[in-house]
């Protein structure tokens, strides 16, 4: 059994023992009697009645006595029914019936429940919907059955809307059955229960305690579990949450640990279900309905619970009363220790159990009236007092909300003419006397009243002192002495103000008050609310009277992935910051899936976040996307990627190392699931160390990779698990060829063994176990690389729908409370149903509506909602857009491609519940009508993807996969880069292109100093075609032109200098410089026996060091000139325009100037110091060639040439100052690659710089010599590691890994 399943095991089994203790002990399976037929009149009371034969004692379900049910004297919404049940019931359900023979019913109505008739607690479905639907006529009934159980004396129903035709017209039956439990009241002073278990072996592997409690303190102790040495387990109340507290023994620090915090409001005087299950290695704690898995320290998993004490803080030991404000003041029933019932036992003189203090058998409640203002109209009006103005004034109450505003009280002063406002603002208490609009008086208190908890007022004035306290010694006050009396003379509105007053005595420039209000007391005189309820004293409206109706819409939060959850009266916020996440819940992820999808969105190499589940459990990770190659490769780091020698150790036969990744385990085993392929080097250089195959046939060194510590592989890298080999003996090639291992050999002489592993399940590498390091003369390095993976076979799942009718199923969606939906389509048809899943009720479809419009549309229970984006472009383009749509307990969104989202805010008070039960539909519905025709493609819900492509393998009408994504994504390919069709995707080929990079969108770039040349040779005269299919495209061209199209970039600040030469078997030429005024000179010369035509340009100070780029155009005799962002020049040509037999061209030195004019071979003979970049003739790009082609080019390279950055429009003369890469033969001649190795000796490491030194100083050396004696030298000669067309990865321990190697300029040296 999987720790999921043992989880769910668990819940389910604490979910029955709590049912089994809420239904008490009455050992009935039915519970569904009739509870109100046989009740007496007395029973029944009313807000009021139309008559007597209306009376409540007539509402009975299908009774017809008196006048047919029971009609208040007026029909408003301050109505209500009272049912005394005559002890606490379980109820299960209620059933309603209009008035007999009349037009009066009840369309919807509240459900109030209340064990002393006080106090009542709203029922509410799913936390959330307070209304039940009423009836339709006069005699038919319409029974609710409750979600969950009610356990209640009374009973009372407020009307909400009735027959707009008639009046409240009520018959009613409840239906349950009769609720037993044993109770126990703790005075919250000295009075406690004592439970001390037997000694003696561990009885149980697991302990379960449940209980019911209600309170009105928001602090105390309810459970302490003691055990051996003083650890300890305890459940607290702390602003009326319930805190979960572990104390590690009587010797440690006596602040405990905080494990858990779980519900809220639990000092409502309600009754609260409290169950808490430990199981070896964590705990789950459950408060009313919601369950949190717990992990506690691993000393916890064998402890034994020694003693427990409910109510008060008991450790072990001598027993005598705990006097704390920590005790617990309140009720606990149905209390339950792995099936001990503990009130039993005390009633029962258990020994075990000891009461302490004041302890009864019952629970006596204070009565306290509350009052609720729901807002926006809700207002209480109370008269002034009487007493004189000497005495001075006293108001008092307490109050509890969300709101951070709000009018607390206001009243007249007719004395002076002005008005006196208690408000809240920036959840601070303020005080404000104003008159003609001037402040004559503030005064501010107390801090973060906004908070929920219960917060007490007092205003008074007393020997001309006004005052104004909050929380009394706990909160804070402020006072002043006020020049004017203050006196309340006429009346005193709290809350609010009436929508009507001709009177203009309430002014409310403030927010409404939204919250609960208790303890009213006016010159030390308490206000009696149930007065104020009959109207009997004040008026009010649009209030709650006898409840306090604050719902914490935190708790549990709603805001998932660690978002930050804060409330107002009515609605609840998210703060996504810092998550991840975004939404009004938190709910999607603001990154990627994978390395494949940044890609596809335009991004080039470089870290990104990526979040392989999406809106999943799984956090995002931080990964490193090389681009540089066909295919795009996700690369983890781990701590240790260098060569590293072995070094022994005294009297340790084994050297093991252990690798930690850059992501959590979690993160790192999902992304290599996803790819489509990963590969991690794995390396081996040895000199007398075995590795692998020894004569018994048991390995002498391993490594361990896959889940959690990793799974042993003796296998290594190149060769296939469980093989015992390494690379060279699956090919067959091993230095012995009765080992399968080249170390295995066990020779004097370095040997290697490396490859790839490639095998995923076994990936990644975790620890690396080498055996054979101790013998003498053994020495050994290992290297384990870093961990690339490359595609996402998310993101091109794919199916084709070809009609209308075809579909593909799936189980049904799963997205209660939330649900997000992503996917890719293209289509040529104007509309088409993506998706549909059905419910009884409910549903779920997204749908292209018309050819610019999607559509996202549900139904939750509150009628369907819907919501829209509407594209300017059409959408049946056959190219891929995405859509994205996100539906919570908050809002609904939509977003289609970059446009911004559609919103659509769900009800406050509305159901929330998606419940679906059908098939899943995908590209159909059910009816197969509207069907979708086209493709669909990473269809993702909640994070998971659907695989398409398996299902429509085997489902006529669909195809798996979908071609064609260079109409979606060929404008990534820039700079007359190429799109080509791949299976899964698309590439870039840049071979037409002066650009490189994955989009051919990286310039490139080359240093050039005085003696540098690069020449490029076009076909000679003589030369017949010869077969160039392995080569760039722009390497060959025609050898007569009659028009070019030259582009480049360039800075220096050489004046003059020659840039661009283009020479002629035929002595004529071209060529492009900077003269002497810094100002461009384009030279013409395409007749041999003329002069060359000189064209000049007006553009001024080119030789600035600032970057600049020219475009060159002409057609026969026309020529353009185009210079950064000025006007463009034209010229003529008076020669024939044709330019015939090119030989070569050249950038830099121009060397042979024989042809030149005079001036021109001076200048040429200068060279060019500078910088130039992304150099294009025609179709030939020859720096590019001469970079990243050498060996497969017609370039010749004289004198250094730097590879870098500087033609990048954010450098600044970078040429000035290179950092420089030497080419140079790394052959190491049998030897390991010493140089790279990383050791702990610093000695050896200088022996070894010293020996590579002089081994790279004499190459250099030599190829120098080489230089001079031949003077010029070619290109493909040169070995040097293969340039791709981006940098290498840039990881690198010993440096930032945020430096990519490709800003390192390389110099070539010939």
């Amino acid at each position: 059994m999987d720790l999921g399943t043992k989880r769910v095991a668990g819940i389910i089994a604490l979910v029955a023992l709590l049912l089994s203790s809420s239904y008490g002990t009455t050992g009935e399976e039915v519970c569904d009697s009739a509870l109100v037929s046989n009740l007496l009149p007395s029973s029944f009371r009313s807000s009021s009645q139309l008559s007597s034969s209306h009376a409540p004692g007539f509402a009975k379900l299908n009774r017809r006595d008196g006048a047919g049910g029971w009609s208040p004297l007026t029909s408003d919404r301050y109505q209500w029914l009272e049912v005394d049940l005559g002890e606490r019931t379980m109820i299960t359900a209620v059933a309603t019936q209009g008035r007999y023979g009349s037009s009066d019913w009840l369309t919807s109505y509240l459900l109030m429940f209340s064990d002393t008739g006080h106090n009542w607690k709203q029922y509410r479905q799913e936390d959330s919907i307070g209304s039940f639907p009423g009836n339709s006529n006069a005699d038919s009934v319409v029974q609710y059955k409750l979600q969950q159980p009610a356990i209640a004396r009374f009973l009372r129903l407020i009307p909400l809307d009735w027959n707009p035709n008639g009046r409240i017209g009520l018959r009613l039956e409840t239906y349950g059955c009769p609720y037993t439990s044993d109770v126990v009241s703790l005075d919250g002073g000295s009075s406690s229960l004592v439970y001390r278990l037997s000694p003696g072996p561990r009885r149980t592997s697991r302990d379960v305690i449940s209980l019911k409690f209600k309170t009105l303190r928001n602090s105390g102790t309810l459970l302490h579990a003691e055990g051996e040495g003083g650890r300890s387990l305890s459940l607290e109340l702390e602003r009326g949450k319930l805190q979960l507290l572990l104390r590690q023994g009587r010797t440690s620090s006596p602040e405990p640990r905080r494990l858990a915090s779980l519900g809220s409001l639990l000092d409502d005087q309600h009754w609260h279900h409290l169950a808490v299950e430990r199981r070896s290695s964590h705990l789950n704690l459950t408060v009313d309905k919601h369950t949190e898995r717990v992990q506690i320290p691993a000393e916890f998993s064998h402890w034994d619970v020694e003693q427990l004490s409910v109510g008060a803080f008991q450790s072990l030991g001598p027993q005598k009363p705990a006097v704390s404000k920590r005790n617990f003041h309140g009720c606990l029933e149905n209390l339950l220790y792995n099936g001990l019932n503990l009130i039993k036992l005390i009633k029962h003189k258990d020994h075990q159990v000891t009461l302490m203090g004041n302890v009864t058998f019952s629970c006596a409640e204070p009565v306290s009236v509350a009052v609720t203002f729901p807002g926006p109209q809700s207002f209480l009006q109370l008269p002034g007092t009487t007493a004189s103005s000497s005495a001075g004034i006293s108001v008092e109450f307490q109050f509890r909300t969300w709101n951070k505003a709000g009018l607390l009280l206001t009243f007249m002063l007719p004395q002076e003419g002005g008005v006196v406002w208690l408000h809240l603002s920036e959840a601070r208490l303020r005080l404000q006397i104003h008159k003609a609009g001037r402040a004559l008086l503030e005064l501010s208190a107390g801090s973060a009243l906004n908070d929920g908890q219960w917060h007490s007022v007092e205003l008074n004035t007393r020997r001309g002192t006004l005052s104004i306290t909050v929380d009394k010694e706990d909160g804070g006050s402020a006072q002043a002495s006020p020049s004017f009396p203050i006196t309340i003379e006429s009346n005193l509105f709290f809350g609010g103000c009436p929508d009507e007053d001709d009177r203009q005595e309430c002014r409310n420039p403030f927010n409404v008050f939204q919250g609960c209000m208790r303890l009213l007391t006016l010159d030390n005189q308490n206000v009696d609310l149930i007065m104020v309820q009959k109207k009997q004293l004040g008026i009010y409206s649009n209030l709650q009277i006898d409840m306090c109706g604050i719902i914490d819409r935190c708790s549990p939060s709603r805001c998932e992935h660690g978002g930050h959850c804060s409330q107002s009266w009515t609605v609840f916020h998210c703060n996504c910051s810092d998550s991840g996440y975004s939404g009004a819940t938190c709910h999607s992820s603001v990154y990627e899936q994978s390395c494949e999808a940044y890609k596809h969105n335009g991004n080039t190499s470089g870290h990104f976040y990526i979040d392989v589940d999406g809106s999943g459990p799984i956090k995002p990770q931080l990964v490193y996307c090389n681009m540089t190659e066909e295919n795009t490769w996700m690369v983890i780091q781990h701590n240790n990627t260098e060569l590293t020698r072995v070094r022994p150790s005294p009297g340790v036969n084994q050297h093991s190392v252990h690798f930690n990744y850059s992501t959590e385990e979690e993160q790192l085993l999902a992304a290599i699931s996803q790819s489509e392929h990963c590969e991690q080097e794995l390396s081996y250089q040895c000199r007398k160390s075995r590795l692998l195959n020894t004569p018994d046939g048991s390995p002498l060194s391993w490594w361990l990779g896959g889940p959690g510590p990793g799974r042993v592989q003796t296998y290594w890298g190149g060769a296939q698990p469980g093989s015992q080999q390494c690379a060279c003996g699956l090919q067959g090639d091993c230095v012995d060829p009765q080992h399968y291992c080249n170390c295995d050999a066990d020779r004097m002489e370095w040997a290697e063994d490396s490859g790839l592993l490639t095998h995923k399940e076994s990936l990644p590498v975790k620890s690396l176990v080498l055996g054979d390091i101790q013998r003498p003369g053994s020495e050994a390095a290992y290297r384990v690389g870093l961990l690339r993976c490359h595609g996402d076979k998310n993101f091109w799942n794919a199916a084709f729908f070809d009609k209308e009718t075809s579909y593909l199923h799936f189980p049904t969606f799963h997205g209660e409370l939330s649900a997000d939906i992503s996917f890719l389509f293209k289509t040529t048809a104007s509309s088409g149903v993506f998706l549909e899943n059905l419910g009884i009720k409910d549903f779920i479809r997204i749908e292209l509506s018309s050819s610019t419009q999607v559509l996202f549309s549900f139904d939750v229970g509150n009628g369907p909602l819907e919501v829209r984006v509407e594209s300017n472009a059409p959408l049946n383009d056959n190219r891929w857009h995405r859509v994205r749509a996100e539906r919570n307990v908050k809002e609904a969104s939509l977003r289609l491609d970059e446009l911004p989202a559609a919103t659509q805010e769900a009800p406050a008070d509305g159901y929330f519940h998606l419940q679906l039960n059908s098939q899943l539909f995908i590209g159909g519905t059910a009816s197969r009508q509207k069907g979708f025709r086209g493709c669909i493609r990473s269809l993702q819900l909640n994070g998971v993807t659907l695989d398409l492509e398996e299902r429509a393998r085997i489902t006529p009408g669909v195809r798996p996969g979908c071609p064609g994504h260079c109409s979606s994504y060929g404008s990534f390919c820039q700079n007359q880069g190429r799109c080509v069709e791949r299976a899964n995707g698309f590439h870039c080929d840049c071979s037409l292109s002066a650009y490189t990079g994955v989009f051919c969108h990286t310039e490139v770039s080359a240093s050039f100093k005085s003696g540098t040349s690069v020449s490029y040779t076009f076909k000679e005269p003589y030369e017949l075609s010869r077969n160039s299919s392995a080569l760039p495209s722009s390497i060959y061209s025609d050898m007569t032109l009659r028009g070019e199209n030259v582009s480049l970039s360039f800075r220096t600040n050489q004046s003059p200098a020659v840039l661009f030469y283009v020479s002629s078997y035929y002595r004529e030429y071209l060529a492009l410089l900077i003269n002497k005024h810094d100002k461009l000179e384009v030279r013409y010369k395409l007749d041999s026996n003329r002069d060359a035509e000189v064209l000049r340009s007006r553009v001024r100070s080119l030789a600035d060091g600032q970057l600049h780029n020219v475009t060159i155009r002409r057609l026969t005799n026309s020529v353009s000139v185009q210079i950064d962002q000025n006007t463009r020049e034209d010229f003529n040509l008076t020669s024939d325009g044709e330019f015939n037999a090119i030989k070569s061209l050249v950038l830099g030195k121009v060397h042979g100037s024989d042809d030149l004019d005079a001036d021109l071979a001076r200048v040429a003979a200068l060279g060019f110091t500078g910088c130039i970049s992304v150099v294009h003739f025609n179709s030939i790009s020859p720096l590019k060639a001469a970079l990243l082609h050498p060996d497969t080019s017609p370039v010749i390279i004289t004198g250094p040439l730097v590879q870098s950055n500087c033609g990048s429009s954010g450098s600044a003369n970078p040429y000035a100052a290179e950092n420089t890469h030497h080419l140079s033969d790394q052959s190491g001649s049998g030897q390991p690659l010493v140089n790279a190795i990383r050791t702990d000796s610093a000695l050896i490491g200088g022996v070894i710089a010293v020996v590579i030194f002089v081994i790279v100083t004499g190459l250099a050396i030599t190829a120098r010599f080489l230089y001079r004696k031949k003077e010029t030298y070619r290109n493909q000669e040169v070995k040097r590691v293969k340039q791709e067309d981006s940098p290498d990865f840039p990881f690198n321990n010993q440096t930032d890994s945020q430096n990519v190697s490709g800003e390192n300029p390389k110099e070539y040296f010939i």
